[in-house]
Protein backbone atom coordinates (compact mmCIF):
# COMPACT_ATOMS: atom_id res chain seq x y z
CA UNK A 1 0.00 0.00 0.00
CA UNK A 2 1.32 3.44 -0.94
CA UNK A 3 2.54 5.51 2.02
CA UNK A 4 0.30 8.48 2.78
CA UNK A 5 2.21 11.39 4.36
CA UNK A 6 0.75 12.99 7.44
CA UNK A 7 -1.36 16.04 6.60
CA UNK A 8 -1.01 18.80 9.19
CA UNK A 9 -4.36 20.09 10.47
CA UNK A 10 -2.80 23.47 11.23
CA UNK A 11 -1.08 24.08 7.87
CA UNK A 12 -3.30 22.01 5.59
CA UNK A 13 -0.23 20.57 3.89
CA UNK A 14 1.35 17.15 3.75
CA UNK A 15 4.48 17.02 5.91
CA UNK A 16 7.65 16.21 4.01
CA UNK A 17 10.30 16.96 6.64
CA UNK A 18 10.29 16.47 10.41
CA UNK A 19 12.95 18.65 12.00
CA UNK A 20 13.84 18.28 15.64
CA UNK A 21 14.88 20.65 18.35
CA UNK A 22 18.02 18.94 19.58
CA UNK A 23 19.17 20.02 23.05
CA UNK A 24 16.70 18.39 25.41
CA UNK A 25 14.51 16.83 22.71
CA UNK A 26 17.00 14.49 21.02
CA UNK A 27 19.97 14.59 23.42
CA UNK A 28 20.20 14.66 27.21
CA UNK A 29 22.38 17.76 27.61
CA UNK A 30 22.19 17.88 31.42
CA UNK A 31 23.50 14.36 32.00
CA UNK A 32 26.16 14.75 29.33
CA UNK A 33 27.50 18.10 30.50
CA UNK A 34 27.45 17.01 34.14
CA UNK A 35 29.41 13.85 33.34
CA UNK A 36 32.11 15.77 31.48
CA UNK A 37 32.24 18.51 34.12
CA UNK A 38 32.66 15.95 36.91
CA UNK A 39 35.56 14.32 35.08
CA UNK A 40 37.13 17.74 34.44
CA UNK A 41 36.84 18.69 38.10
CA UNK A 42 38.30 15.37 39.28
CA UNK A 43 41.25 15.76 36.93
CA UNK A 44 41.97 19.13 38.54
CA UNK A 45 41.47 17.97 42.13
CA UNK A 46 38.30 20.01 42.55
CA UNK A 47 35.02 19.03 44.19
CA UNK A 48 31.97 19.94 42.11
CA UNK A 49 28.20 19.69 42.08
CA UNK A 50 28.25 18.65 38.45
CA UNK A 51 24.51 18.89 37.83
CA UNK A 52 24.39 22.41 39.28
CA UNK A 53 27.35 23.28 37.03
CA UNK A 54 25.46 21.98 33.98
CA UNK A 55 22.33 23.91 34.97
CA UNK A 56 24.28 27.14 35.51
CA UNK A 57 26.04 26.84 32.16
CA UNK A 58 22.77 26.17 30.38
CA UNK A 59 21.12 29.13 32.15
CA UNK A 60 23.47 31.50 30.28
CA UNK A 61 22.42 30.08 26.90
CA UNK A 62 19.35 32.24 26.24
CA UNK A 63 20.83 35.55 27.50
CA UNK A 64 23.88 35.05 25.26
CA UNK A 65 21.73 34.46 22.19
CA UNK A 66 19.39 37.31 23.06
CA UNK A 67 22.23 39.80 22.61
CA UNK A 68 22.48 38.57 19.01
CA UNK A 69 18.74 38.34 18.40
CA UNK A 70 18.30 41.91 19.63
CA UNK A 71 21.09 43.25 17.43
CA UNK A 72 23.36 44.24 20.31
CA UNK A 73 26.16 42.17 18.76
CA UNK A 74 26.84 40.38 15.51
CA UNK A 75 26.31 36.71 14.95
CA UNK A 76 28.53 34.31 16.90
CA UNK A 77 28.27 30.53 16.88
CA UNK A 78 26.88 28.61 19.80
CA UNK A 79 30.34 27.12 20.33
CA UNK A 80 31.70 30.65 20.78
CA UNK A 81 28.88 31.61 23.16
CA UNK A 82 29.35 28.46 25.24
CA UNK A 83 33.07 29.18 25.50
CA UNK A 84 32.44 32.78 26.60
CA UNK A 85 29.97 31.58 29.23
CA UNK A 86 32.25 28.82 30.48
CA UNK A 87 34.66 31.18 32.24
CA UNK A 88 31.78 32.73 34.17
CA UNK A 89 30.43 29.34 35.26
CA UNK A 90 33.86 28.10 36.28
CA UNK A 91 34.39 31.13 38.52
CA UNK A 92 30.98 30.61 40.10
CA UNK A 93 32.04 27.08 41.02
CA UNK A 94 35.41 27.98 42.47
CA UNK A 95 37.75 27.59 39.51
CA UNK A 96 40.21 30.17 38.23
CA UNK A 97 39.99 29.90 34.44
CA UNK A 98 43.28 31.71 34.09
CA UNK A 99 45.04 28.83 35.83
CA UNK A 100 43.51 26.06 33.71
CA UNK A 101 44.92 26.67 30.23
CA UNK A 102 43.13 27.31 26.99
CA UNK A 103 43.46 23.76 25.67
CA UNK A 104 41.78 22.28 28.75
CA UNK A 105 38.96 24.82 28.60
CA UNK A 106 38.41 24.28 24.89
CA UNK A 107 38.25 20.55 25.57
CA UNK A 108 35.58 21.02 28.23
CA UNK A 109 33.65 23.31 25.91
CA UNK A 110 33.57 20.50 23.36
CA UNK A 111 31.44 18.43 25.75
CA UNK A 112 28.42 19.94 23.98
CA UNK A 113 29.57 18.03 20.88
CA UNK A 114 29.47 14.71 22.77
CA UNK A 115 26.06 14.65 24.42
CA UNK A 116 24.23 11.33 24.82
CA UNK A 117 20.94 10.74 23.02
CA UNK A 118 17.83 9.91 24.99
CA UNK A 119 17.37 6.11 24.93
CA UNK A 120 14.56 6.28 22.36
CA UNK A 121 16.09 8.91 20.06
CA UNK A 122 18.17 6.92 17.57
CA UNK A 123 15.55 4.20 17.09
CA UNK A 124 12.77 6.76 16.78
CA UNK A 125 14.60 8.98 14.32
CA UNK A 126 15.43 5.97 12.15
CA UNK A 127 11.72 5.14 12.06
CA UNK A 128 10.68 8.68 11.12
CA UNK A 129 13.44 8.78 8.49
CA UNK A 130 11.92 5.87 6.59
CA UNK A 131 9.14 8.17 5.41
CA UNK A 132 10.25 11.76 6.04
CA UNK A 133 13.33 13.96 5.76
CA UNK A 134 14.81 14.27 9.24
CA UNK A 135 17.27 16.80 10.58
CA UNK A 136 17.87 19.19 13.46
CA UNK A 137 16.23 22.58 13.77
CA UNK A 138 18.58 23.74 16.46
CA UNK A 139 20.51 26.72 17.72
CA UNK A 140 23.64 24.58 17.46
CA UNK A 141 26.23 25.36 14.78
CA UNK A 142 26.88 22.87 12.01
CA UNK A 143 30.14 21.38 13.30
CA UNK A 144 28.63 20.93 16.77
CA UNK A 145 25.58 19.14 15.38
CA UNK A 146 27.71 17.03 13.04
CA UNK A 147 30.05 15.89 15.83
CA UNK A 148 27.06 15.17 18.06
CA UNK A 149 25.44 13.05 15.37
CA UNK A 150 28.60 11.07 14.65
CA UNK A 151 29.25 10.48 18.35
CA UNK A 152 25.69 9.48 19.24
CA UNK A 153 24.73 7.67 16.02
CA UNK A 154 21.95 10.15 15.22
CA UNK A 155 20.71 9.36 11.67
CA UNK A 156 20.06 12.81 10.24
CA UNK A 157 19.44 13.22 6.50
CA UNK A 158 20.62 16.83 6.58
CA UNK A 159 22.19 19.25 9.06
CA UNK A 160 21.45 22.96 8.77
CA UNK A 161 23.15 24.75 11.65
CA UNK A 162 22.49 28.22 12.98
CA UNK A 163 25.74 29.35 11.34
CA UNK A 164 23.95 28.71 8.03
CA UNK A 165 20.72 30.52 8.90
CA UNK A 166 22.71 33.22 10.78
CA UNK A 167 20.01 33.62 13.38
CA UNK A 168 18.67 31.98 16.52
CA UNK A 169 15.30 30.59 17.49
CA UNK A 170 12.72 31.78 18.31
CA UNK A 171 13.12 34.47 15.64
CA UNK A 172 10.97 33.55 12.61
CA UNK A 173 13.91 33.51 10.19
CA UNK A 174 15.48 30.61 12.08
CA UNK A 175 12.54 28.45 11.02
CA UNK A 176 11.87 30.00 7.62
CA UNK A 177 15.47 29.93 6.38
CA UNK A 178 15.79 26.28 7.38
CA UNK A 179 12.67 25.42 5.37
CA UNK A 180 14.07 27.50 2.51
CA UNK A 181 17.33 25.54 2.42
CA UNK A 182 15.21 22.41 1.91
CA UNK A 183 13.15 24.14 -0.81
CA UNK A 184 10.01 23.40 1.19
CA UNK A 185 7.00 25.49 2.07
CA UNK A 186 7.07 26.11 5.85
CA UNK A 187 3.81 24.19 6.16
CA UNK A 188 5.53 21.08 4.77
CA UNK A 189 7.98 21.13 7.69
CA UNK A 190 7.07 19.80 11.11
CA UNK A 191 8.99 21.04 14.14
CA UNK A 192 9.22 18.39 16.85
CA UNK A 193 10.27 19.74 20.22
CA UNK A 194 10.04 19.20 23.96
CA UNK A 195 9.60 22.95 24.55
CA UNK A 196 6.26 24.66 24.17
CA UNK A 197 7.82 28.08 23.53
CA UNK A 198 9.78 26.68 20.58
CA UNK A 199 6.59 25.19 19.17
CA UNK A 200 4.70 28.47 19.59
CA UNK A 201 7.38 30.25 17.55
CA UNK A 202 7.49 27.50 14.94
CA UNK A 203 3.73 27.57 14.50
CA UNK A 204 3.79 31.37 14.20
CA UNK A 205 6.32 30.96 11.37
CA UNK A 206 3.94 28.59 9.60
CA UNK A 207 5.37 25.19 10.53
CA UNK A 208 3.46 22.13 11.63
CA UNK A 209 4.19 21.19 15.24
CA UNK A 210 4.66 18.13 17.43
CA UNK A 211 5.30 18.02 21.18
CA UNK A 212 7.57 15.28 22.57
CA UNK A 213 7.54 14.89 26.35
CA UNK A 214 10.94 15.03 28.08
CA UNK A 215 9.85 15.42 31.72
CA UNK A 216 13.36 14.92 33.18
CA UNK A 217 15.35 17.22 30.89
CA UNK A 218 16.10 19.39 33.94
CA UNK A 219 16.14 16.49 36.39
CA UNK A 220 13.44 14.98 38.55
CA UNK A 221 12.34 18.38 39.86
CA UNK A 222 11.41 19.78 36.43
CA UNK A 223 8.32 21.98 36.53
CA UNK A 224 8.02 23.30 32.94
CA UNK A 225 7.18 21.58 29.65
CA UNK A 226 5.76 18.53 31.35
CA UNK A 227 2.84 18.44 28.92
CA UNK A 228 1.66 20.11 25.72
CA UNK A 229 0.33 23.59 26.39
CA UNK A 230 -1.52 24.13 23.12
CA UNK A 231 -3.29 22.23 20.38
CA UNK A 232 -0.14 21.12 18.57
CA UNK A 233 -0.69 18.93 15.52
CA UNK A 234 0.68 15.92 17.40
CA UNK A 235 1.73 15.10 20.94
CA UNK A 236 3.93 12.10 21.70
CA UNK A 237 5.56 10.44 24.68
CA UNK A 238 8.74 9.62 22.72
CA UNK A 239 10.21 9.81 19.23
CA UNK A 240 9.10 6.25 18.36
CA UNK A 241 5.60 7.25 19.48
CA UNK A 242 5.82 10.26 17.16
CA UNK A 243 6.88 7.98 14.31
CA UNK A 244 3.79 5.85 14.90
CA UNK A 245 1.54 8.89 14.92
CA UNK A 246 3.08 10.08 11.65
CA UNK A 247 2.42 6.69 10.07
CA UNK A 248 6.14 6.22 9.44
Amino acid sequence: MRFQPYRSPSTGREVRAVLFDTFGTVVDWRTGVARHAAAFAAAHGHELDAEAFADDWRALYQPAMEAIRSGQRGFATLDALHRENLDQVLRRHGFDPGQLGGEALDGLNKCWHRLPPWPDSVKGLAAVRRSYIVGPLSNGNTSLLLDMAKNAGIPWDVIIGSDMTRTYKPLPQAYLRTAGFLDLNPGEVMLAAAHNNDLHAGRKAGLATAFIARPTEYGTGQVADLAPESDWDLSASSIPDLADRLGA
